[in-house]
């Protein structure tokens, strides 16, 4: 018996990553200082993208980029009903509809089959862009993405909030990490507590379009300049102007300072999510009842969640957490939610994505999870299923 409680995802924070949030706190800079762009320079490298703009959480990142892809009252954009709210709800804060695209049942990803479907039942124009998740970690193929959403005229907003070093291999044999902004006009990630890396709050917006790249810097910060190149007139050195409607979006330079020191040592923390799901693999790949995650052979899955399906999710859930083992259910289909049902939408509107909340659970996932921890979830998990 375990006598700690077992999260189903946790941070570390370790004392090098204590020692850089002080050496920050004792600087001159608290804020929109030196440690912010080197954050961002060193996450940007990290994925392979052009630029990368620091945002004092993930939600704020949707939201500058489908305000800097110009989303107005009206527009529809294609949305996953299976991730957190936030990959919706940014397009309703601009004023959009969000249309919702059913799931592979493989995958748990936006079904491009069925995108298309929605696409060819429409007239060409009626949508203005897609944004597919990395759910789980497990990285949408943007390449075939990319191909019908320059058919219909889309952009596409990558959400790869549960991705960071994730990737998939494209037709000629290359690596597409997430986030990358190859196939997708930005990417959006996540510094939450459970995530890879914690910056406590926090997100990052990557891409490879310098114009947008401007826009979400000048977005970010209420929308004001002071570039002197950009003014429509210089009264002097302390002159600025507010050249659009934006928001205060920045992260603080602890945090900052926070991501550098976790990102440093981000692709051991992935490589022990491997051993951890493997592990999970093993233990649970011939039992009667457990559905495992789905992997293929050309992508590289950054797990950031280890989802289960079994037929009893109640009782599972239930047993976990009375043995203190915290289990969690990724995600109650956005669709279903009583604010999307008041917009229209309803039960039946994506099968696949509704049979599939039925049965998921997500594991204890974490590269600090021990292997007596994750021995006694797997015990627990075999206990309930005999």
């Amino acid at each position: 018996m375990i006598d700690k409680v077992i999260p189903y995802g946790r941070q570390c924070i370790t004392d090098e990553d204590v020692q850089a949030v002080v050496e920050t706190l004792r600087s001159d800079y608290l804020t929109q200082g030196p440690k912010i762009t080197e954050f961002e320079y060193a996450f940007a490298r990290y994925v392979g993208a052009k630029y990368a703009v620091a945002v004092n959480n993930a939600t704020a990142g949707l939201h500058l980029a489908v305000s800097s892809l110009a989303v107005k009252p009206g527009d529809k954009v294609i949305v996953t009903p299976m991730t957190f709210a936030a990959s919706a709800n940014c397009v309703r804060y601009c004023g959009g509809e969000v249309v919702f695209c059913d799931i592979d049942k493989d995958t748990y990803l936006m079904d491009v089959v069925k995108l298309r479907q929605l696409l060819v039942e429409n007239p060409k124009g009626t949508f203005k862009g897609i944004i597919p998740v990395d759910f789980a970690g497990y990285p949408q193929n943007l390449e075939e993405l990319k191909e019908i959403a320059d058919e219909y005229g889309l952009w596409i907003l990558e959400d790869a909030c549960h991705a960071p070093g994730g990737y998939f291999v494209d037709r000629s044999g290359e690596r597409q990490y997430c986030g990358n902004g190859r196939f997708a006009n930005a990417g959006v990630f996540s510094f939450h507590p459970v995530k890879h890396i914690a910056t406590g709050e926090g997100g990052m917006v990557t891409t490879n379009d310098k114009e947008l790249y401007k826009k979400l810097c000048l977005y970010r910060t209420h929308g004001i300049t002071k570039d002197v190149a950009l003014l429509h007139e210089n009264h002097g050195g302390w002159y600025y102007e507010m050249q659009e409607l934006g928001f205060n979006y920045r992260m603080t330079d602890f945090q900052a300072a926070l991501g550098v020191s976790q990102l440093s040592r981000a692709n051991t923390g992935l490589s022990r999510r491997q051993e951890i799901a493997n592990r999970y693999d093993e233990a649970f790949q011939d039992v009667q009842g457990i559905k495992i995650p789905y992997r293929a052979g050309n992508v590289y899955h950054a797990f950031h969640l280890y989802v289960i399906q079994v037929e009893d999710r109640l009782g599972l859930y239930n047993y976990l957490r009375a043995n203190k083992i915290l289990a969690q259910v990724h995600y109650v289909p956005v669709h279903l939610q009583p604010y999307y049902r008041e917009l229209g939408n309803k039960s039946g509107d994506c099968p696949v994505a509704e049979e599939y909340y039925k049965h998921c659970l997500s594991l204890p996932m974490y590269p600090t999870l021990t292997d007596e921890e994750q021995q006694y979830v797997i015990d627990s998990v075999l206990a309930f299923m005999q």
